[in-house]
């Protein structure tokens, strides 16, 4: 690859490497085998494990109100092969990858863009450390993380909530915020809902619709839980 392909490929990653062999490495998929017969397929082994470690590690700092089992299925979304494609063609990675024939940037498969999504991960830990990778990870998932979060809360909780109330109490719920903290850059949001007198457990979350799901789900749980015991409503099989 030119000099300029690569500086291209930098702008568009949002990064700038120090050793532009790791970039050039991670930009060759196995399906080229060049001369040299170098391919990125180690680099992607090791770009796969970084990403579950910052994503299981943002998600569990995060997201305290979360069980093992909600944190391991939203990161199974966030980090499965279509999130990590989609995330490449956006970044239009496909048209920096060194492929063999029969593979064009238009037509590049989603392994191929999400497996050199990771080997780029990689060469960005090995380039920059840690801090830069996680970094990195989180500026291009971190909207990923956020609409698994609510796709999964808006379904199970927070319209679940709302239509139990309305069918038993005739009235809607509402949320309150209780407690900020944090700098502005990554405040915090302490949100309780409020369901007629009653004030549920409150939820920490990274944003205000965040905390609001957690904080339906508690309140679902528990009411359900109440009206189960009434003989009311079956039990919460979700």
């Amino acid at each position: 690859m030119a000099e300029e392909l690569f500086e291209a490929c930098e702008q568009a990653l949002g990064y700038s490497f120090h050793n532009r062999a790791w970039l050039h490495k991670a930009l060759i998929h196995s399906s080229s085998r060049i001369a040299t017969g170098i391919s990125n397929e180690r680099m992607e082994f090791l770009g796969d494990s970084v990403l579950g470690m910052v994503v299981a590690e943002y998600l569990f700092r995060e997201y305290t109100g979360f069980t093992e089992g909600q944190l391991t299925k939203v990161k199974s979304v966030v980090v499965s092969r279509p999130a990590l494609a989609r995330r490449a063609q956006s970044l239009g990675l496909a048209r920096y990858i060194m492929v063999g024939p029969g593979m064009t940037a238009d037509s590049m498969p989603e392994t191929v863009l999400a497996d050199t999504f990771e080997a780029v991960l990689a060469a960005v830990y090995i380039d920059g450390g840690l801090d830069a990778v996680r970094q990195f990870i989180l500026h291009n998932l971190e909207d990923e993380i956020d609409s698994v979060i609510q796709d999964r809360h808006e379904k199970n909780y927070k319209s679940l909530l709302q239509q139990l109330v309305q069918r038993k109490q005739g009235f809607t719920p509402t949320y309150r915020i209780v407690e900020e903290r944090g700098p502005d850059h990554a405040k915090q949001f302490c949100v309780t809902a409020v369901v007629g007198d009653m004030m549920t457990d409150s939820a920490w979350g990274p944003t205000k619709r965040a905390a609001e799901q957690l904080a339906a789900e508690k309140a679902y749980k528990h009411l359900l839980a109440i009206y189960a015991a009434k003989g009311e409503e079956p039990t919460d099989n979700q």
